[in-house]
């Protein structure tokens, strides 16, 4: 393409980037504003125009999958030589190269994993550590490195930033990093964070090495610089060796990895550390309608993690959805129900994503959709009943159930502690956390199953009912993720769920700055979505449980009046919220049914309103309480998906076996 035609092709900020092929320049890219677009066509621009010879010019970013992307739009711009490499990828084939020359040995081989080295590091120290823990080691180990934090000063800076491994004290770990790096060293290996740091240390040592990678890369490009670590940027500056060819892109508003060593003001203090700093902005939002836009700009107006203020180039759109549920099994029967309605309309699945904050929160989704046969995709992790830890407690509880039997909620508790469940969640982020929330979601089940009436045989036919229908082959799904894992993605339709506090933010996010970090992983979320935005939480955790949840305090500068917090219910017991759309009831008609006079409900009212006589009937009979016999929200499952068959009720969640054969015949009559 010629320079000319190149230029055509942008937006004048797009535009502006691509002109400015001297360095130092620093890109602030909003969402959805086209910042790949924009820094390939600088590069292609410099090449067509002869600044840049192609094979001096060294493009990094952070994933495999935005290197590829990054080398097709270069490839198709006339730059096909350019070097486009994640850090890593670039490190290991300069290391590869020189290693020999400067050492005279072999490299040391790379390890896939932590893992085993860590495992041998730990019986070391005498400490029992499994799958889990090892995990949380092996992150841990990695920030450490990348940090440039030495083995002997780790207990002082962990201590000092607050950093946790759940169940041992940073001296402990301090202990087990630096045994891990003597194994590792031992045994001639080395791992990733090694290339960065022996690359650097090759750069650092040897000026011959030194010069002739700067002899060979004049030019440099950094995506993504909001996740750039202090051992990255400390390579960084090895290879441009006091030179300022450097373009640098990125978005403190998308800093969502500080955790894990991201350090935004690398970003941010650009212009300081490079006097003479080109600084644009992109904020021409292609990707989502004025009113998402809108909503992602005011999450972060006033605020710390404000970046740049977006404008939407797209025409309008709905308005974005509020949408409070009285318990996570009625926001994931919501969720499914809509994702059911948009595909009857004519949209495809695989444009639509429900993204929350945790893996564990998958599976009332994964249970939601299977019910209606709405195929989907877990991204970034195992589906529910897949992951090791589900699989295991399962198993065991079945166990149980056959050599033991005894109460359900007795047995799932006991069996789950036995694998290190106990009733308060571990303090700190990671595996641990993770493994801990998939065995709470079973004890929520099992909560939700008793307080229905159902007993421990019935369980473990209903986790087995789960587990299948929730394996079932998938083409076009669905795609459920944590918001972490949906960065850099895009879909028409989002839902973003599970909104309440405690949630999002998470519990552990205990300082402001790790609060902050929580607010902009909603953005990134709330700033997949092309045309229509969701988002939605849960007053209670199970059916029949005190709505005493609050919304995310993130949302509160951006709810409508009706979607604020209202008393669920009154003394008497009468709804005074809306089922459907949570906004306050008015007359007694509406607190009767439930429901605004102008609301559709999702179910069928007089299926749901005979189903709810017969119950009333029936719980005298038995002499226990209405919710024992069917709880409302299974009621109202019944109603929408009218079941004809004992199949497909035995697919509604909150029916086993056992309730199955109690009331089955009967609700199925009244279905008929």
């Amino acid at each position: 393409m010629t320079p000319d035609a190149l230029l055509d092709a942008l937006d004048p900020e797009q535009r502006r980037v691509a002109e400015a092929v001297r360095g130092p320049v620093r890109v602030l890219a909003g969402a959805g504003t086209g910042k790949t677009r924009a820094i390939t066509h600088r590069i292609a621009y410099g090449v067509a125009t002869g600044v840049y010879q192609p094979t001096e010019v060294l493009a990094v970013t952070f994933t495999t999958r935005a290197a590829g992307e990054m080398r097709q739009r270069l490839r198709a711009l006339g730059a096909g030589p350019v070097q486009a490499r994640t850090f890593h990828s670039a490190a290991l084939r300069q290391l590869r190269y020189f290693w020999p020359h400067v050492h005279g040995t072999e490299l040391p081989t790379l390890v896939e994993s932590k893992i085993g080295l860590l495992a041998t590091a730990a019986r070391r120290q005498r400490i029992t550590a499994d799958q889990a823990l090892l995990r949380d080691l092996a992150s841990e180990v990695e920030w450490a490195k990348v940090s440039n934090v030495l083995p002997d000063d780790y207990a002082r800076v962990a201590t000092a930033r607050g950093r946790q491994v759940t169940g041992h004290d940073p001296d402990t770990v301090g202990r087990i990093f630096g045994s891990y790096e003597e194994v590792k060293r031992g045994q001639g290996r080395m791992d990733m964070e090694d290339v960065l740091l022996l690359t650097a240390g090759v750069l650092a040592d040897d000026e011959r090495v030194a010069a002739q990678v700067r002899r060979q890369y004049k030019w440099f490009v950094v995506d993504e610089f909001q996740d750039v670590s202090p051992l990255q940027s400390a390579l960084l500056d090895l290879w441009l060796g006091g030179r300022d060819e450097l373009c640098v892109v990125g978005d403190p508003a998308q800093t969502i990895y500080s955790f894990a060593g991201a350090n935004a003001d690398y970003l941010r203090d650009f212009p300081q550390r490079y006097p003479g700093t080109t600084s644009i902005e992109l904020v021409r939002n292609y990707r989502s309608t004025p009113e998402i836009v809108t909503t992602a700009n005011a999450l972060l107006a006033g605020t710390v993690s404000k970046g740049v203020e977006l404008r939407s180039q797209q025409p309008s759109g709905p308005a974005v959805r509020f949408d409070p549920r009285p318990d996570e099994v009625a926001e994931a029967a919501a969720v499914a129900t809509r994702i059911a309605a948009l595909r009857d309309e004519g949209r495809s699945l695989g444009e639509m994503a429900v993204l929350f904050r945790i893996n564990a929160q998958s599976e009332s989704f994964e249970e939601a959709l299977a019910e209606r046969g709405i195929p989907y995709v877990v991204r970034g992790a195992a589906r529910f009943f897949d992951r090791a830890e589900v699989r295991e407690a399962v198993t065991r509880i079945r166990g149980a159930a056959r050599g033991e039997g005894g109460d359900l909620l007795e047995t799932v508790r006991g069996t789950l502690a036995g694998m290190g469940w106990s009733a308060e969640p571990p303090a700190a982020r990671g595996q641990t956390r993770d493994r801990w929330e998939s065995w709470q979601a079973l004890v929520d089940q099992a909560v939700e199953f008793a307080a229905a009436g159902g007993d421990l045989d019935g369980f473990v036919a209903e986790l087995d009912r789960r587990a299948a229908e929730q394996h079932a082959p998938v083409a076009d799904g669905v795609t459920l993720a944590t918001a972490h894992a949906a960065k850099g993605l895009e879909w028409d339709v989002v839902f973003v769920c599970g909104l309440q506090d405690g949630t999002l933010p998470i519990t552990y996010a205990d300082t402001p700055a790790a609060v902050e970090e929580e607010r902009r992983l909603l953005y990134v979320a709330m700033t997949r979505a092309r045309h229509e935005l969701s988002l939605s939480w849960a007053l209670a955790r199970n059916p029949g449980g005190r709505g005493g949840r609050k919304p995310s305090r993130f949302l509160e500068p951006l709810l409508p009046e009706s979607a604020r917090p209202r008393p669920t219910s009154s003394r008497s017991g009468r709804a005074l919220s809306c089922r459907e759309c949570g906004r306050p009831l008015a007359g007694a008609q509406e607190k009767k049914r439930g429901r605004c006079s102008d609301c559709p409900a999702s179910y069928d009212e007089e299926l749901f309103e005979r189903l709810r006589e017969w119950r009333k009937e029936r719980a005298a009979d038995e002499s226990v309480p209405a919710f024992v016999v069917f709880t409302d929200a299974t009621l109202q499952l019944i109603a929408e998906v009218k079941p004809r068959t004992p199949t497909e009720l035995l697919r509604i969640s909150g029916i086993g076996r056992s309730k199955l054969e109690r009331y089955g015949e009967a609700v199925l009559d009244l279905v008929g």
